[in-house]
């Protein structure tokens, strides 16, 4: 019988198991890929220096699916991506005009024989250990005895015993092998927010604070997804069922426990388990010192995993358990700026960024702190609608000087990159970023979602819709994912399928002013100026503090013919701007529907020099299309360097 074999492809830093279906680098990193995605990789590399047609590559990855063209142009940008290649490099895939792909790296095959399982071998190795004789130390003389029948019969014995515990041993690996694939392993996780176990002496930002670093913790790997923060924090009432809120969120298995603090004293309560019948796979009680706080998040971590059976590679055991402070007092700091910037209204902002900062003044080095402030400026800059030229600096420092302690932070590398992007207006720069960030994290959505949002405004609306249902995917409950995949497909002009997207977002949370905005974009887009009128209304009734929906309600009134209103509009936002901070190119949007080319350009102009976070929406907002033909516009662009 032929033994068979592992067929290994090596190029550049990468090696690609085409029987474990692994892409890995030299240092033994797995690199994760959608099915797609390695089929791609796969089919190009076994026909390393071929050109592939694209028809070819269509037929052979989708072989019972009729797909479009876009679905291989977003595969070859992921790889292009994951490989490493920057814009304009082809070291590993090329693009031939008008015919294909070639894989242009060289590429090197080896293959290796089927292994029996490491088990069997121990198993093998224990059981001559115990057939050996104890007086191994004299030279040879069991050997000079002539043999006897005896001797021959117990020899032919344990050679036969080998052999049966050998096969047995395989059938067993066989059978859990089989066992395995039949029960479906556990691929996503979420951690609920802790209970209290006396609700009077409850600690909110205690409770979701655990389940915060918990998240953290075991998010740091690629065997599994773990839901963000932002999903399951709408799980935290005391009566929320655990494998509800699993199925709601589409998870393979929660994390659910309750958390008290007594004085110096902890306890904490925890099970793992599986939504799917309910099968408990892990349980564990703590009571501890709370300054022994790390060392229990580090067990539950570490047990989960192996509840989970995750082979985690070395630089991923480190994450497991890795420590971003060892003092307990900055980390309970830290927990409440969580606790508060979550809230996301200027007063709670500003809390959060007093705790960061005072957790940064016992722990210097405490770059998840350094970290969260640069999120909380950057909000208060964007959401607050706070001068972009004071707080958007301060974001940026904050999320260097976390690089600085911790280049390995994907949530610092995040921060700076979102900074960039809507600050420094450095296109390139940006995404390097979020590229470094996905790199460390290719399982976090924010860093998908932000991703999303800079290709988006730049323009290259496939790869933006590609990263944005990943964001939706891997953080499906949050609001956020869910309306900005809506305004991006109104930037690809799909605006049907925005609005379907954006009903979609209302329906899973009715209260939020986002998806009510890009409902009124879609409709100014359809020339339907009335639901665009309504819609922005609603939109400013649930986030007063926004000037963007009244800016479209201008709008729309303006190209409606109503300008007598669209002036009334126009007049408020000009007295607000006098008191406060107010997007200039908000003001030009409405002077832009009335018509008024000079007003409109002298307000962009202002938005330029004042860093206006919303001219980076000027490349693909159709709104500003009839001014795309003007010298004026065409420079404005070129010194924002789109």
């Amino acid at each position: 019988m032929n033994e068979p074999q592992i067929q290994i492809y090596e190029f550049g830093k990468f090696r690609l198991d085409a029987t474990k279906r692994l892409l890995l680098r030299d240092n033994g990193e797995s690199v994760p890929l959608t099915p797609k995605v390695f089929d791609t990789l796969l089919y190009l590399v076994q026909n390393a220096g071929k050109i592939i047609e694209k028809d070819e590559l269509m037929r052979e990855i989708w072989t019972d699916t009729v797909v479009e063209e876009n679905n291989l142009s977003q595969n070859i940008s992921i790889l292009r991506r994951v490989l490493g290649e920057k814009r304009g490099e082809h070291r590993f895939i090329a693009t031939i005009p008008g015919q294909g792909f070639k894989f242009v790296a060289s590429v090197e095959v080896s293959s290796s024989k089927f292994q029996v399982p490491s088990l069997v071998e121990s198993e093998i190795e224990h059981l001559k250990l115990q057939n050996e004789p104890e007086n191994n130390n004299k030279p040879e003389s069991r050997n000079l005895k002539p043999e006897t029948n005896q001797n021959r019969s117990q020899k032919i014995f344990a050679f036969a015993a080998l052999v049966l515990l050998i096969a047995v041993g395989a059938a067993v690996y066989f059978w859990q092998a089989q066992t395995k694939s039949v029960s479906s392993p556990i691929k996503t996780v979420a951690v609920l927010p802790f209970k209290p176990l006396v609700a009077v002496n409850r600690d909110e930002a205690l409770e979701i604070g655990m389940a915060d670093t918990l998240i953290s913790q075991l998010g740091n790997n690629r065997e599994i997804i773990v839901r963000p923060l932002s999903s399951v924090r709408k799980f935290g009432n005391l009566e929320q069922d655990a494998n509800s809120a699993g199925r709601e969120l589409g998870v393979d298995a929660i994390l659910d426990g309750s958390i008290q603090r007594w004085g110096d004293k902890i306890r904490v309560n925890i099970r793992l388990v599986k939504v799917f019948d309910g099968t408990l796979l892990w349980t564990g009680t703590f009571d501890e010192k709370f300054t022994d706080i790390f060392v229990v998040q580090d067990v539950i971590s570490n047990r989960v995993a192996a509840a989970l059976a995750l082979r985690l590679g070395g630089d991923e055991k480190m994450r497991l358990t890795k420590r971003y402070t060892e003092n307990v007092e900055a980390y309970q700091l830290y927990l409440r700026g969580r606790f508060h910037i979550f809230k996301l209204t200027p007063p709670e902002m500003n809390k959060g960024i007093s705790y960061f900062q005072q957790a940064i003044a016992i722990d210097p080095n405490y770059a998840l702190a350094y970290a969260g402030i640069a999120d909380a400026y950057r909000s208060l800059a964007l959401g607050g609608e706070m001068l972009p030229t004071e707080f958007l600096p301060k974001s940026k420092a904050a999320a260097q000087k976390a690089i600085e302690i911790d280049e390995t932070l994907s949530e610092a590398h995040t921060a700076l990159g979102m900074t960039i992007f809507w600050y420094d207006w450095d296109w390139n720069e940006a995404e390097n970023q979020f590229r470094r960030a996905l790199e460390l994290n290719p399982n976090s959505a924010e860093a998908h979602l932000f991703y999303a949002h800079l290709l988006s405004n730049t323009g290259r609306h496939a790869e933006a819709l590609f990263e944005i249902k990943l964001a939706r995917e891997l953080d499906p409950l949050f609001p956020f994912a869910n309306a900005l995949e809506g305004l991006f497909l109104i930037h690809a002009g799909q605006t049907d399928e925005a609005l379907a997207r954006v009903q979609k977002t209302v329906e899973l949370e009715p209260n939020f002013w986002m998806p009510y905005l890009f409902a009124s974009w879609a409709y100014i887009e359809k020339e339907m100026y009335a639901e665009a009128i309504n819609e922005a209304r609603r939109a400013r009734k649930l986030s007063p503090v926004q000037t963007t929906a009244i800016s479209f309600d201008g709008y729309a009134l303006a190209k409606s013919g109503k300008r007598d209103e669209a002036r009334v509009v126009l007049n408020e936002l000009l007295k607000l701007s006098t008191g406060r901070f107010v997007s200039p190119s908000h003001i030009a949007l409405v002077y832009n529907g009335l018509g008024e080319q000079d007003e409109t350009f002298a307000w962009l102009e202002r938005g330029f020099q004042q860093r206006d976070p919303k001219m980076t929406f000027l490349k693909v907002d159709p709104k500003w299309n009839n001014l795309r033909s003007e010298p004026r516009f065409i420079d404005l662009m070129r010194r924002m360097n789109f």
